[in-house]
């Protein structure tokens, strides 16, 4: 258990000095790039980019992220970010380091809070409702193979299930499967491809790629840079960090006790979940004692 421990504490270290850009998959980091007054502009360039023309965004404003049920003993809701533009759209933004039972579950719940605080508080009203949009920032991928491999950005509306028409379209959600991502620097098109790029790679970066000159991304780099960090800051992210430390941990033990069974489908199975969740090749193989060569080929 004291070596299990010690080399948690040496591997949180480690990840503290060796990067120099914070990582926006833990709680602190994607808050601190995403859910700031100060940082609202990266925020702005960035749904912009995710809607791709389908509206401009020039400013907008954060609301608070915790919500309580209309009862007694209701489930409380807190969002990573959640904000709301000039014509009353409102956006709720999630980064989701894991997989989780129920995931689909909790983001519709989740809408509703939105929703529902649209009503007013007394007298008449018409139920005239603005949009709302969750955003699902996922370092997964969903399940079964629910979407093709090359598909990484999933836009969903209720529709009818006959002819496929947009049956209501203020409630939308986008998901964006990270680890699918997988385009090198050269292969950068978009402003949404290099803020997919950015936020794949960005903790693992030693310097600013020079596909990403935009002025915008002159921003978000200062803000990730780790020394600039105050020291309160620094600490908030060390804890934030060895939280996502974790579930790479759980990971390791899920493994370690299937190898102790003996059993080698658990091996291959563990490194395939790994590798959909983007894991590197160095770090399956060091987990699983699985050869490069035979990853590759999962």
């Amino acid at each position: 258990m004291e070596n299990n421990e010690k080399k948690k504490g040496e591997k949180s270290m480690q990840v503290e000095v060796t990067e120099r850009y914070i990582n926006p998959y833990t709680d602190f980091g994607f808050k601190k790039l995403f859910g700031t007054e100060l940082n609202k502009d990266l925020l702005i360039s960035f749904l912009n980019a995710l809607l791709n023309g389908e509206q401009e965004i020039t400013d907008l404003t954060y609301l608070n992220g915790e919500h309580l049920g209309d009862g007694y003993g209701d489930r409380r809701a807190v969002f990573d970010v959640y904000c709301q533009l000039a014509d009353g759209k409102k956006f709720i933004v999630e980064m989701q380091k894991a997989e989780q039972a129920y995931f689909k579950d909790r983001s519709i719940y989740y809408s509703t809070f939105p929703i529902r605080e649209q009503a007013p508080k007394g007298g008449t009203w018409d139920y005239h409702l603005e949009d709302v949009y969750t955003i699902g920032i996922l370092n997964f991928v969903f399940p079964n193979e629910e979407y093709p491999a090359d598909s990484f950005m999933h836009e969903i509306k209720l529709t009818d299930v006959e002819d496929k028409h947009v049956f209501y379209d203020k409630l939308t959600f986008i998901y964006l499967e990270m680890p699918k991502f997988n385009k090198t620097e050269d292969e950068l098109a978009t402003m949404f491809d290099k803020w997919m790029f950015a936020l794949r790679n960005l903790s693992r970066l030693l310097e600013r790629p020079k596909a990403l000159q935009e002025r915008i991304f002159t921003r978000l780099f200062d803000q990730a840079e780790i020394a600039r960090f105050t020291p309160e800051e620094r600490r908030e992210y060390q804890e934030s960090i060895k939280d996502y430390w974790d579930y790479y941990s759980t990971m390791t033990t899920s493994f370690n006790k299937g190898k102790a069974e003996g059993k080698d489908e658990a091996k291959r199975e563990s490194a395939l979940r790994m590798k959909g969740k983007g894991y590197t090749v160095e770090d399956i193989a060091e987990i699983t004692g699985l050869s490069a060569e035979e990853i590759k080929n999962l």
